[in-house]
């Protein structure tokens, strides 16, 4: 098997191994075969990454005897919509697809919450794969089982819990990212780091003139996400929460910007210089600490400073929509050190104007 590195993320019966490494793709069939030996499946992606790497994928499956379906939708934040959840669903049973059929993801962050929510909900679930062909994708968005779509009131609003049977990141498909696109992934890497493994930045800082470390790095922050997930599945005690740094804020920046202005992990890099900024404000972190995350953020071309066109209450407005803002009250993760995060309600709404106004400047 070519993975380089394969992460398991233990949940029972829903248990189910990350594999990274290069040339995944073409292992695709064989790997669907042993794991769920199924005969049909539907194939969802998108208009840029169908041309790149659709065809290598749909041969991987018919090597082993399975008829695979195409199903391409527009590429970018839009399509995240019920609209095309309903669209999707409508292509897989004109097909011909049953409930003992799969699916494959292959795509970046928007396919793999698309695609996993039309699994979750097709003829009551079927089986998914995870294909993650970004950065950001590949070390966040496709691991843990969360998935869905957004409306005008916020970002992944409606959707379901539904954990993949495997996630296949074929580091191979990173060389043909727009720069831009390769970059805002890290903002997701970044906060693992901030959260959990301080050490990390060390790793962070080398592969942005290394590339060859991007297998190790990939793998040690699904490694990162596995744990946490596997502690708490469906965010019910608190430890999942922790992986929302930077995105209580960051979500209704990129809602108020309008999906696809911003994208996500550019969002994340300014949610997460207002959580470090409060962070030293109100729970202590040394500013160093504030200043070395502020440095990779820049060293990855990351955004850090808030446009005078998003204004302040439309962003708050957006916040409150978000399913981080729990019966009226705002649960927030800070920092107390680097790798050290938590959970708190103590913030209120003039402590995040405040974050906002610290944005601009």
């Amino acid at each position: 098997m070519p993975a380089s590195h394969t992460v398991r993320v233990d949940l029972a019966e829903r248990s189910y191994d990350i594999l990274v490494g290069k040339n995944l793709l073409a292992q695709s069939g064989p790997l669907a075969t042993d794991l769920l030996n199924r005969k049909k499946c539907a194939v969802v992606t998108d208009s840029n990454v169908a041309p790149l790497y659709a065809q290598i994928v749909l041969d991987s499956l018919t090597s082993v005897g399975i008829t695979p379906t195409l199903i391409t939708v527009p590429a970018g934040e839009p399509s995240k919509s019920m609209a095309v959840v309903e669209d999707i669903n409508r292509q897989m049973l004109r097909a011909g697809l049953d409930r003992k059929a799969f699916l494959i993801a292959l795509g970046g962050g928007v396919i793999g919450d698309l695609a996993g929510f039309v699994a979750s909900i097709f003829l009551r679930g079927i089986p998914f794969i995870q294909i993650p062909t970004t950065v950001l994708s590949q070390v966040d968005s496709s691991v843990g089982g969360k998935t869905g779509v957004n409306t005008p009131e916020g970002k992944n609003l409606i959707g379901t819990f539904s954990q993949p049977a495997l996630v296949l990141a074929d580091t191979a498909t990173l060389a043909t990212l727009p720069p831009r696109e390769y970059r805002e992934g890290f903002a997701e890497i970044i906060k693992h780091a901030a959260i959990r493994d301080a050490a990390m930045f060390d790793l962070i800082t080398k592969t942005a003139t290394d590339s060859t470390l991007l297998p190790d790095l990939i793998a040690r922050n699904v490694a990162i996400k596995a744990r946490i997930v596997e502690a708490d599945e469906h965010e019910l005690n608190g430890t999942r929460a922790l992986l929302n740094f930077g995105h209580t804020l960051g979500h209704a920046i990129e809602a108020t910007a309008g999906y696809g202005q911003l994208f996500h992990g550019e969002a994340i890099s300014l949610g997460m210089i207002a959580a470090t900024h409060l962070s030293v404000q109100h729970s202590g972190l040394p500013l160093s600490d504030a200043e070395e995350i502020f440095a990779l953020l820049k060293l990855y071309q990351l955004p850090t400073q808030l446009p005078s066109s998003l204004l302040t209450d439309p962003i708050l407005k957006h916040m409150q929509h978000d399913k981080k803002f729990s019966e009226g009250q705002i649960r927030f993760v800070l920092l107390r050190d680097l790798g050290e995060a938590f959970l708190t309600k103590d913030l209120t709404l003039a402590h995040l104007t405040s974050a906002l106004e610290h944005l601009r400047s």
